[in-house]
């Protein structure tokens, strides 16, 4: 079974930008790796993020944790059975991506995407590139991250029904948004189908709020470079902001995000707006930043809100 996202890799010549970006903002440890390619650690994992220098500023690739070793040839023989063309990955291939096996293909929307067996852990202590308490990993993977597809109904089939993902819920409306599980955090990834093609965001769990807080003021001392202000999701009930990285696409920095038991959860539609409050949309043109505004009014004025959370009662108390 596909059990977590373990890593992604992004397409760019900036690579003194990301540096600056994945290393002092979001504080991840930047790898002394050699040559024009860099990579960055957020725990005990060998790299999470790599950057290749090349242009393009894109996604170049998902990487997709699977339990077992047997689990790589079971895919490939479901994928190939479906018509999708599969490729077993070289050992050189394999000793770049830090990874004991790996299979890869390509998506209906044309994304690359990597199933590894046995990512590399490392003994020595993860050093983050800021002062910050850690990311929420382990057993939920690196974090989230969510495409824009042209044409959703056969992306949404491909992860469903070939890969096992797990819907966790929907909307159809403006556009239609499907989240999957495969652990025990809301959603692990998502798609948005906006007729185009690219990289929407990935997101980073942070164990301490106040490492959320402390970027977001980092954000603010550069021109331009917070894309949503800080805000609360209504489906995953994350405390975040999303920042512009050099790439052009976002990341979203979080915090408290849901945790779910995949064993009862149901999967439904939604229809709220996508935050409880804030979120504003700073990029965006005037017209749009009102609607998206207008669906946080709506959802305020209905009462809806996040429940407490049990483990974390200094927010709602002083006692």
């Amino acid at each position: 079974m596909i059990s977590a996202l373990a890593y992604l890799g992004i397409s760019s010549d900036q690579t003194e930008d990301w540096r600056q970006f994945a290393g002092k903002l979001l504080g991840m440890q930047l790898l002394d790796q050699g040559g024009k390619n860099i990579a960055f650690r957020m725990d005990d994992r060998a790299q999470r993020l790599i950057v290749s220098d090349e242009p393009g500023d894109t996604l170049a690739y998902l990487g997709w944790e699977v339990d077992h070793r047997e689990d790589l040839e079971a895919y490939a023989i479901r994928l190939e059975d479906a018509g999708h063309k599969v490729e077993r990955g070289s050992t050189s291939l394999s000793d770049k991506r830090l990874v004991e096996e790996l299979i890869y293909f390509t998506d209906p929307a044309g994304y690359r995407v990597e199933l590894v067996w046995k990512p590399f852990t490392v003994s020595d202590p993860f050093i983050p590139g800021r002062p910050i308490d850690g990311f929420k990993t382990g057993p939920y993977g690196m974090g989230h991250a969510v495409l824009y597809v042209s044409d959703v109904e056969p992306v949404v089939r491909f992860y469903r029904d070939i890969l096992g993902f797990h819907l966790s819920d929907y909307g159809l409306k403006p556009l239609p948004l499907y989240f999957f599980h495969l652990n025990g955090r809301h959603h692990s990834f998502a798609i948005v189908g906006s007729n185009r093609k690219g990289f929407h965001h990935f997101m980073v769990e942070y164990e301490n709020l106040d490492d959320v807080g402390q970027g977001y003021d980092l954000a603010g001392l550069e021109e331009n470079r917070i894309a949503y202000t800080l805000g609360r999701h209504t489906n995953d009930y994350m405390t975040s902001f999303y920042a512009h990285t050099p790439s052009g696409f976002f990341v979203e920095s979080g915090w408290g995000g849901r945790i779910i038991d995949p064993a009862t959860w149901r999967p439904h539609e939604t229809n709220v707006g996508p935050s409880f409050w804030g979120h504003e949309r700073l990029y965006m043109s005037d017209t749009q930043k009102e609607a998206f505004r207008n669906m946080r009014l709506d959802t305020a004025s209905s009462g809806n809100r996040a429940p407490h959370l049990i483990d974390c009662p200094w927010l709602y108390s002083q006692t």
